[in-house]
């Protein structure tokens, strides 16, 4: 396979990747099947993968054995994936990670970026994209997407995002998205856009 400036792309070959003395990796997802079939992707791949499933967990396993890679989901269960982020640069400065999050939003993606993240990607991110994030140089340009989301699917994500960060209250979500409180209902009740 070749990435769109015709060279090789070393995320979608069979081979196994370069990926340095360490090439441990760990996997903080809530989503089991998810986080299975990440794992099972990564050590094709040639990663040392270690998975949790809780924000506790994830901090346990940066002291514990702080890996050279980290792929940490930004919502999980028991809080915010951001806190496992810091605990793995506050024990491995060196550490490069992935942030993954079903709610793509600039300002989160920036706070991520600032605590060390080297990338943000919006699921659903494969094996392919989260490898390509794992190993980019510094400053190099990811290539566009090859189904990005639609125009609908990104406000709805926004709308989604708004309504969890107001504890679900649509009164509060429809005065601080400007929007009639019975088409915000409307909204919420269908399913998402592809």
């Amino acid at each position: 396979m070749t990435d769109t400036s015709g060279q090789p792309d070393p995320a979608k070959s069979d081979k196994v990747l370069d990926l340095g003395p360490d090439p441990s990796l760990l996997l903080v997802d809530d989503d089991e099947p998810f986080l299975r079939r990440l794992a099972r992707a990564m050590e094709k791949r040639g990663f040392a993968v270690e998975v949790a499933n809780t924000v506790a967990e994830g901090r346990r396993l940066a002291a514990a054995r702080p890996p050279a890679y980290a792929v940490v989901d930004l919502r999980l269960e028991d809080g915010n994936g951001l806190d496992v982020v810091e605990a793995l640069h506050s024990h491995r400065a060196d550490c490069r990670v992935v942030v993954l999050t079903g709610y793509g939003a600039i300002a989160t993606a920036v706070a991520a970026v600032k605590i060390g993240a080297t990338d943000y990607l919006s699921k659903p991110a494969d094996a392919a994209d989260v490898t390509r994030a794992l190993l980019a140089k510094p400053g190099d340009m990811p290539p566009p997407p090859e189904n990005p989301m639609s125009a609908d699917r990104v406000r709805w994500e926004h709308i989604q995002r708004v309504y969890e960060q107001c504890d679900r209250n649509v009164s509060e979500t429809a005065r601080r998205l400007n929007m009639h409180r019975r088409t915000l209902q409307r909204i919420l009740a269908k399913k998402s856009p592809r």
